[in-house]
């Protein structure tokens, strides 16, 4: 319920958010009910922001966008709809630029299903999500870590937190997904990189060398 509004506090706070994954133009997969774009002055980099949702058609393969053209690509609590998570995960990740990122929040299956499938609260629910589990009570888990392994070699995960901070696991059986805090899910960043960094097999820092002045003034210590 309103799961991208309830995030947007929390990632004012973390810096990333201004400053390298909301710069641009991005696409707002599932976003009608909850946009994205409706925060756009409180990310001030954040040029514009796509909404793509069922009128636009096909989550999962995004057939009339090209590629390469987004900047970043988010999606809240889109992609446990899809009949195909993967091929939806390997589009999202097409469409967006080199040096990109991808944005998701996705349920996580003990906060939200809480041992129940097919989901209790969401019937539309076509998969569970986990962190990483071996044995899952849900026939229908996908780890996510086994889940961006289906991604080429030019993808970088930056960040994959469970996001139970205001979680209650004290409380019976309970959708605390409808109370004002309760975020019970994942977030997933993954940046896309660029070609050259995929071949010299890491990022390298840029040509050149850092001056006296500059050493001085970022240590604090003079360059011998």
């Amino acid at each position: 319920m309103k799961e991208c509004s309830k995030s947007i506090m929390r990632r004012m706070h973390e810096p990333n958010f201004s400053n390298r994954y909301f710069v641009g133009k991005g696409l707002d997969i599932g976003g009608g009910p909850d946009p994205l774009g409706l925060y756009l002055e409180l990310f001030p980099r954040m040029q514009g922001v796509k909404i793509w949702d069922k009128t636009d058609g096909n989550a999962e393969t995004l057939d009339t966008i090209e590629s390469c053209i987004f900047d970043f690509v988010h999606s809240s609590h889109c992609l446990e709809h899809l009949d195909d998570p993967s091929q939806a995960l390997q589009n999202w990740f097409r469409v967006l630029k080199p040096d990109g990122y991808l944005v998701i929040m996705v349920p996580d299956e003990d906060m939200y299903e809480q041992g129940e499938f097919p989901s209790t609260w969401n019937g539309d629910h076509k998969f569970t999500f986990t962190i990483s589990k071996k044995n899952s009570w849900s026939p229908k888990s996908i780890n996510i870590l086994d889940l961006l392994e289906t991604l080429d070699e030019n993808h970088e995960i930056i960040k994959i937190q469970k996001l139970d901070a205001s979680y209650r696991y004290n409380i019976p059986r309970f959708d605390q997904s409808l109370t004002p805090i309760g975020e019970c899910g994942i977030e997933i960043i993954i940046r896309k990189r660029p070609v050259k960094e995929v071949e010299d097999g890491g990022r390298m820092p840029p040509i050149g060398i850092v001056s006296k002045i500059e050493e001085f003034l970022l240590t604090g210590f003079k360059a011998s």
